[in-house]
């Protein structure tokens, strides 16, 4: 890199926050600086690219094409730097490592392997962030995500994890026993998790009406799953989650089939891994 052909840093820094900001005054507050010297350092910007960048509008600012484009390069630079310098402080005081992941995902089937990956890694602390939310990664400091869907999350680095294969299932209390066609499945009653659209897109694939089956709804995958436990209804569930309480005779299949669109992903920002984070990666493929 030839620093000699890029402007000052100062410039660069100010134009950056000015321009997410959206304004010399916001963007003075946050630097802690004067409205003149942000202006200023702007205006010399400008004067170094030979290029308009900002403005004024309103109380604000707004960006030339030119300027738009110069403050997305800037931001998503900025932000990387500050990423970085925050994984080499987290790494040197122990930080634990930050994974955002569906709650389904860690009900079912990130809490009960944890016991074992801390008896293999008892130095790796793990700070986990249950929520439906797609959080943004680099903005909220987050080292991994596992998310539900077709991998599709541009700017991330994925991986599948395990595909969501759906198995319909029941408690042994209603003696149902499977396989049964969707016609009998159509015939019980149905517990549905309302926030959870990839069981309507499941269901309807198999030729199930949602709205002509007897069903209960509940809102909360906690508390649909306790219906189907108590035996008030049957319902869907990724089968990766259900497996141990298939395998211990808690429930039983009636109906399941492969789907290979969707899935659980492992989700990060590109470049390097921090060594306890490829630690934990290594041991969620062991586990699949």
């Amino acid at each position: 890199m030839d620093w000699r052909t890029l402007p000052p840093l100062a410039s660069l820094r100010a134009f950056e926050a000015a321009a997410r900001t959206r304004g010399f005054t916001r963007a003075a507050e946050e630097l802690n600086v004067t409205h003149a010297a942000i202006v200023q350092q702007v205006r010399s910007l400008e004067s170094a690219l030979g290029l308009p960048l900002a403005r004024r509008e309103g109380r604000g600012i707004a960006l030339t094409e030119e300027g738009a484009a110069l403050s997305a390069a800037l931001t998503k630079g900025f932000e990387e730097i500050e990423l970085a310098v925050a994984e080499l402080k987290g790494r040197d005081e122990g930080g634990p490592l930050r994974v955002s992941m569906t709650p389904r995902f860690a009900t079912h089937w990130l809490v009960p392997r944890l016991g074992a990956f801390w008896k293999l890694h008892p130095d790796i602390p793990i700070s986990m962030s249950p929520s439906r939310e797609l959080v943004d990664l680099t903005r909220d400091h987050f080292d991994l995500a596992i998310r539900f869907g077709d991998g599709n999350w541009p700017g991330l680095e994925t991986e599948r994890l395990f595909s969501a294969h759906f198995t319909i299932v029941a408690s042994p209390r209603l003696g149902l026993k499977g396989p049964l066609t969707v016609e009998e499945l159509a015939e019980q009653h149905w517990i549905i998790e309302d926030d959870w659209p990839e069981q309507f897109a499941y269901l309807s694939r198999q030729g199930l009406d949602i709205s002509s089956i007897r069903r209960t709804h509940m809102p909360t995958e906690d508390m649909a799953a306790s219906a189907v436990d108590a035996g008030i209804g049957i319902g869907a569930a990724i089968t990766a989650m259900a497996q141990d309480d298939l395998d211990a005779g808690r429930l039983v299949a009636l109906h399941a089939t492969e789907e290979t669109r969707l899935g659980y992903w492992i989700c990060r920002r590109p470049g390097p891994v921090r060594e306890d984070l490829r630690t934990f990666l290594r041991w969620l493929r062991s586990e699949v």
